[in-house]
């Protein structure tokens, strides 16, 4: 009784300090996750994967949208010349920091964001996507918690992108 108790406190402790559980992804084993959230509504997760050799020349670069091993949305098809589909853009100054992926697809204009402003008290820090309809019509779709990001070597494949 004593072992099984003294068991059951030591797999408590073991709760209390594990690390928090990774941000859900799309990508697969061995590709680099650079943006990856779920969304609020509805529970989805966005994903942003790339290859692990991702250059300017090289590897690629793939968006996804849906549930694991329910992907409804894969941009482009194709792991071919995928830096020319993408556009990249990233502004930084003091307590302002804006990145922007962004992609079209079946007249669908997307761009994945991730907005910071310390300027504002409290400071706000936005992730998710927007979808822009062919008539105009904007959707925003927010994360839900902090999203994985490491946009890493983003600017030396696209440019600096600064706007």
């Amino acid at each position: 009784m004593i072992k099984a108790l003294l068991m059951l406190a030591s797999f408590g402790c073991t709760l209390l300090i594990a690390p928090a559980p990774p941000v859900a992804s799309l990508c697969d084993k061995g590709e680099k996750v650079i943006f990856s959230c779920t969304i609020k509504q509805p529970a989805k997760i966005v994903s942003l994967c790339a290859s692990a050799d991702f250059a300017k020349d090289r590897g690629y670069l793939q968006y996804r949208f849906g549930l694991p091993r329910n992907v409804e949305l894969e941009f482009p098809r194709t792991r071919e010349n995928t830096q020319a589909a993408f556009k990249y853009s990233h502004y930084f100054r003091a307590q302002f920091d804006q990145t922007e992926i962004s992609f079209t697809s079946v007249d669908h204009q997307y761009a994945i964001f991730d907005d910071y402003s310390g300027e504002q008290k409290p400071a706000s820090h936005d992730q998710g996507i927007r979808i822009t309809a062919p008539d105009g019509k904007e959707t925003t779709l927010s994360c839900r918690g902090r999203a994985q990001a490491d946009y890493g070597n983003l600017g030396d494949v696209f440019g600096d992108g600064m706007q």
